[in-house]
């Protein structure tokens, strides 16, 4: 960060180094130029930029340029690390009043700029704690920047006592810039077009012979093999082998069983290459709708009454895993070899998450480049 250049300079290097123009994303840097020539001015208040659009549009891309050349001190975390974070602390916190401000006293003590990338919401729980936290951040004039695929109005869609959610939303709309980066190119696309095969992602219909043995074989080479289970945050995982910082298991053992995200983050943190077998296909027609009765949340008390849940099809639950598996291993550079029972374009074609999946889908191509990690 003391090499810092604007964002005008480092988006006119890329251009000269061969990058796509994309108009969208010049609107977005002229945002992003204004945010930064207010950070050296320090004025914090009002430099927050909030970037949305379709995957593979180079949100993220832009957002990670942006805070490498930061001229003050600042933070860039992905969603899941973040929500991470925020649950530890504030189980440390456990018993002190108000531990929401105290979060964004440390945080504002720390830095000035807060990078959140793929931001959105899925619950209630998330909700609940994400509102107080960035409307406190607001107050003490930290700068947010943002990517998310929906624009501040579509978060927590149709969600369970959603309401709780607008007064953040406002916030967001009062306090940030928000941009549409939707160009009509994906980044991501650029020179897969002309290959005739996935170089890590493995048709194998069912009743054929799966690649992934001899695959493994070649990227294990030498090092020491081993099939025994491995342990992650206290729960066991059931593998196909490992060899040094290299690791093949089923999808049924990873996606179907009681993983998290922070369990796909201490995966990414122990191996560099991930090989995923067994992979079924994912989408499926969605079941009836089911009704939910007397809940309440735990953090303040809300009056429920009935409740419609989401039609899920059948694999979803495994699907979050997946998505979420997807997304961190995108993040942490791990690439993901995958065989799959269908084509690559068969993953997901129906199903309550056919939005949320656009991007795993994205992002398993990203991972054909060969420069990927």
């Amino acid at each position: 960060m003391t090499d810092s250049r604007s964002p005008g300079q480092w988006y006119a290097e890329a251009l000269e180094q061969g990058f796509v123009a994309d108009a969208a994303q010049q609107q977005a840097v002229a945002r992003l130029q204004e945010s930064y020539q207010a950070l050296r001015e320090g004025r914090y208040a009002g430099a927050g930029v909030y970037l949305w659009g379709p995957v593979g549009r180079g949100k993220t891309w832009l957002m990670d340029r942006f805070y490498a050349n930061l001229p003050v001190p600042g933070r860039r975390q992905h969603f899941h690390h973040f929500m991470r974070d925020l649950h530890r602390r504030l189980h440390q916190l456990t018993g002190t009043a108000e531990p929401l401000e105290r979060v964004a006293d440390e945080l504002a003590g720390q830095i000035r700029v807060l990078c959140f990338d793929e931001f959105f919401i899925s619950d209630i729980a998330d909700a609940m704690l994400l509102g107080p936290l960035m409307q406190a951040l607001f107050r003490r004039d930290m700068a947010v920047i943002m990517t998310s695929n929906q624009p501040p109005e579509e978060l927590y869609p149709d969600g369970f006592n959603r309401e709780q959610l607008l007064p953040t939303i406002a916030a967001i709309r009062r306090h940030m810039r928000v941009l549409a980066v939707d160009g009509s190119q994906d980044h991501r696309l650029h020179g897969l077009q002309d290959m005739q095969q996935l170089p890590r992602y493995l048709h194998c219909p069912p009743g054929q012979p799966e690649a992934m043995p001899t695959l493994f074989a070649r990227l294990a080479g030498d090092q020491m093999h081993s099939d025994g289970p491995i342990e992650l945050n206290g729960r066991q995982l059931h593998i196909r082998g490992q060899a040094g910082r290299l690791v093949w298991c089923d999808f049924a053992q990873l996606c179907e069983q009681p993983f998290f995200a922070q369990d796909f983050i201490e995966l990414c943190q122990r191996y560099d290459c991930l090989l995923l077998g067994r992979v079924p296909e994912l989408g499926g027609e969605q079941q009836a709708a089911k009704i939910a009765r007397g809940t309440e949340d735990a953090a303040s008390r809300v009056v429920a009454g009935d409740r419609v849940l989401p039609s899920l099809a059948r694999k979803d639950d495994a699907v979050r895993r997946f998505i979420a598996l997807i997304d961190e291993c995108y993040e942490g550079k791990v690439p993901v070899y995958v065989e799959a029972n269908v084509p690559f374009d068969e993953l997901y074609t129906q199903g309550y998450l056919s939005f949320a999946f656009r991007r795993t889908h994205s992002r398993l191509l990203a991972m054909q480049h060969d420069d990927f990690a």
